[in-house]
């Protein structure tokens, strides 16, 4: 019963919950260590849209970038092609799409000016190599270990460096060797105002800002045009009539294209440059892979399309590597993965890698037959664009986040060293704040006691309870007098060993001198003792059920309106709320999951409606596991003697003809008060109540019990303790006869493809017992044993 435990054939095409979330954006593995067979490369319609979009963008882009930083524009172009062609066919991100990146433009407009674009394309070789190495080392998924406040920091910094430089641009400028020399030359620039650059560049934004606001019929028509190219275009045009004169795209002859040379320099500055492109290009890469994922599996299902596989981060940081070795020899750009062109990728319809390489063979073609219409276009245009896109690198929604988890001192810290001192110096600056504050945060405790007026004496920490602030939790709770009642408040998500073996030892001797002790969380929920690391499940609880008192503590509003509502209605309240604060988060994403592919459960679970039997809490099941069916005793009525309740029967029907459920468990329990009243009776006179009505289906398990031809059931080897007990194991078993007389139950059983189980629950013991011997015809003995807690192995053996 547990969810650790496979209960789906391996051959079988579902897939179990742990399947789902096991070794997220990790390549499939084939049987037997083979590797898995790769599908012929196809070509889909909707890869054929998505890559026409994906490359009206990626021109005006990669054009735009290599303006950005002073490299030949043709290497822009060189960089597109590659990493649409070789990232997409080696990358293990299928919808994500690589070229020309604004998170490396920084650094290699840093790199050109210092060494020359020739030493610059072999340092993007040089950085290739590494990420090969890095991905064959199978480092990718521990790149995403860096702080998000860090890596959204760096983002956010060379964004801000960007816009300061193509804003000189943009004024009719030129941008100076830094971020901090064009912040400073910005009063100036202000002051030799060009009429041309200036007009085109703000047309070029306006239409980029405005272009998806388009309202109406013809406004969504024309915003399936991008943003990127309808601003560039529309700026050419008004450029190419009021500005003839304005500053063009030039692109030289492909026989005059620089090619790569051996890097000359410094050792350690050539060391720190390769790194410095490494670290940006793989990180941007991996975090849009992530992203990617996100997006395709928030698409509709739709019929006869499969679904996209997720990421092999891996590979994608192999096939990154290879297409900047490509991209470096050829005199191309750095690459990386980009969040725009993916992002227009996965929404225009892409179903699979065949729109990232035809986009790239579109920016190929391009770049032969189309040099003529490209060099109409305005470096002012092509500078506002991507100060547009520097912009929008600094993102709220990111910095809300940062602020929401108290990492707002590390980002600020991090743009701030990327913009002033560069990226690399930035990273290492955000790492050590980063380090810092998770260093302050862990030794900063505060511990303060009080005394109420009933005499009840509170012990507050506030902070992670480590060894350091063992001195000062020993002399707290050393003040506190003997047999004195005693609430210790632990406010923190971390306890050491040694402070746990302080509160303790202190609680065990102040119970034992006569004192009460109560240790509670910050929300005042009584804990059963000092908080420890759980023991490893392969499932965590979907629902923390540890010292649930919802009669005791209430979280719903103390107001007036909430007090004078009834009990019921204020514990309902607050069962809502907690649900939305604390268990939605956790099961949000599933549940959305299962809204879109519907449910498919792996058994019938047919219980009793008894309130202290929470089926999620003893199987260890969450939202999609279980098709559950509750009534008065867990009983299953024969066909044909429904007399007009076929609630029991359409459930079994609708389970195992439509949902395909693999077992059905009958699951009784001890104490219940249906079985009670089939031993009591109908009293004298007693009316023909819908209760007597129903109840009559438990009369065969009565008569069962009372049968000379069925001993007694025993459980764990011990007879029951009572006629009670005795009835509601009994009733288990007969319920499962009535099972297999249900046609769709009878014909899945011939089959061998359904499975009967039968359950008893202790609620006083919390153990669970399995049916392991009889629940078949001519069988005299049914033996329940208990489910033991440390052995899954047992559990498969009991229940088959």
């Amino acid at each position: 019963m547990s969810a650790c435990v496979p209960t789906r054939p391996e051959h079988t095409s579902r897939t179990t919950r742990a399947s789902r979330f096991n070794r997220p954006h990790s390549p499939p593995s084939g049987d037997h260590g083979e590797k898995p067979h790769r599908a012929r490369f196809k070509i889909a319609g909707g890869d054929v849209a998505a890559s026409i979009t994906v490359f009206l963008i990626a021109v005006p882009m990669s054009l735009g970038l290599a303006v950005a930083i002073d490299a030949p524009l043709a290497a822009g172009l060189i960089g597109a092609a590659v990493g649409g062609i070789v990232a997409g066919l080696l990358g293990g991100s299928p919808l994500l799409v690589s070229g020309p990146s604004a998170g490396l433009t920084v650094v290699t407009a840093g790199l050109i000016q210092q060494y020359g674009w020739r030493t610059t394309c072999g340092i993007v070789i040089c950085a290739g190599f590494v990420q090969i190495l890095l991905g064959s080392l199978r480092a990718a998924r521990s790149a995403l270990a860096v702080s998000p406040a860090i890596v959204h920091g760096t983002l956010a910094g060379i964004g801000v460096a960007i816009a300061l430089a193509q804003l000189h641009i943009v004024l009719g400028g030129s941008p100076e060797s830094s971020a901090t020399a064009n912040a400073l030359a910005l009063p100036e620039q202000l002051t030799h105002l060009g009429p041309a650059a200036p007009l085109i560049g703000a047309l070029t934004i306006a239409v980029f800002v405005l272009w998806p606001r388009l309202p109406g019929r013809t406004g969504r028509i024309l915003r399936k045009t991008p943003a990127a190219l309808a601003s560039v275009a529309i700026a050419t045009a008004v450029a190419a009539v009021a500005a003839p004169s304005i500053t063009r795209v030039d692109l030289p002859s492909w026989s005059s294209h620089a090619l790569p040379e051996m890097p000359e320099g410094p050792v350690l500055g050539l060391v720190a440059a390769v790194l410095t492109v490494t670290l940006v290009a793989s990180l941007e890469s991996l975090l849009s892979a992530v992203a990617v994922d996100k997006l395709a599996a928030e698409r509709p299902v739709v019929p006869g399309v499969p679904p996209v596989p997720r990421s092999d981060l891996d590979r994608e940081l192999r096939g990154q590597g290879i297409s900047n070795m490509i991209s470096g020899l050829l005199g191309g750009l750095p690459l990386s993965g980009g969040a725009v062109r993916s992002t227009a990728n996965v929404r225009t319809g892409a179903v699979s890698r065949a729109a990232t390489v035809l986009h790239g063979v579109w920016v190929l073609l391009a770049s032969a037959l189309l040099v003529g219409v490209l060099e109409w276009i305005p470096l002012a245009a092509l500078a506002a664009l991507v100060m547009m896109v520097g912009i929008q690198m600094v993102n709220f929604a990111h910095i809300r986040n940062v602020h929401k988890h108290r990492e707002f001192l590390v980002y600020v810290t991090t743009v701030a060293g990327v913009v002033v001192l560069g990226v690399l110096e930035g990273v290492a600056l955000g790492i050590a704040v980063a380090v810092a504050v998770a260093l302050h945060r862990l030794a900063k405790t505060r511990i303060v006691t009080e005394t109420t007026e009933d005499g009840v004496h509170h012990v507050r920490a506030r902070g992670q309870l480590t060894f350091l602030a063992v001195p000062r939790l020993s002399r707290t709770l050393g003040q506190v007098p003997e047999g004195a009642h005693t609430v210790v408040e632990l406010d923190g998500s971390f306890m050491d060993h040694a402070a746990y073996e302080t509160l303790q030892t202190w609680q065990d001797s102040h119970v034992a001198q006569g004192g009460k002790v109560e240790v509670t969380g910050r929300s005042g929920i009584r804990l059963a003792g000092p908080v420890t690391s759980a023991a490893h499940t392969c499932c965590r609880p979907w629902t923390p059920w540890r010292n649930h008192h919802c009669d005791e503590h209430t979280t719903a509003e103390h107001t007036p309106e909430a007090v004078s509502r009834p009990t019921g209605t204020r514990q309902l309240a607050s069962g809502l709320s907690a649900f939305q604060r604390n268990t939605a988060p956790l099961v949000r994403e599933e549940l959305a999951r299962l809204a879109r592919e519907g449910q498919s459960p792996s058994q019938l679970f047919l219980t009793c409606a008894d309130s202290r039997l929470v089926t999620s809490m003893i199987t260890s099941s969450g939202p999609g596991d279980l098709f559950t069916v509750r009534n008065v005793g867990n009983l299953v009525p024969p066909p044909g003697s429904e007399s007009g309740d076929d609630s029991v029967a359409a459930a079994i029907e609708y389970a195992v003809d439509v949902l395909k459920v693999e077992s059905i468990t009958v699951c009784g329990h001890s104490g219940c008060g249906a079985m009670q009243a089939l031993l009591n009776g109908p009293a004298e006179g007693g009316a023909n109540t819908p209760l007597r009505r129903w109840l009559r289906h438990g009369a065969p398990s009565l008569r069962r019990m009372k049968s000379r031809h069925h001993s007694w059931a025993r459980i764990s080897g011990r007879l029951p303790t009572d006629v009670v007990e005795q009835l509601c194991l009994t009733n288990v078993v007969q319920q499962l006869e009535h099972l297999r007389s249900h046609e769709s139950v009878k014909r899945r059983l011939a089959e061998g493809t359904l499975e009967l189980h039968g359950m008893y629950f202790h609620v006083g013991e919390a153990q669970a017992y399995l049916l392991v011997d009889g629940a078949r015809v001519g069988e005299t003995i049914e033996v329940f044993d208990r489910v033991a807690p440390s052995s899954h192995t047992e559990l498969e053996d009991l229940s088959a």
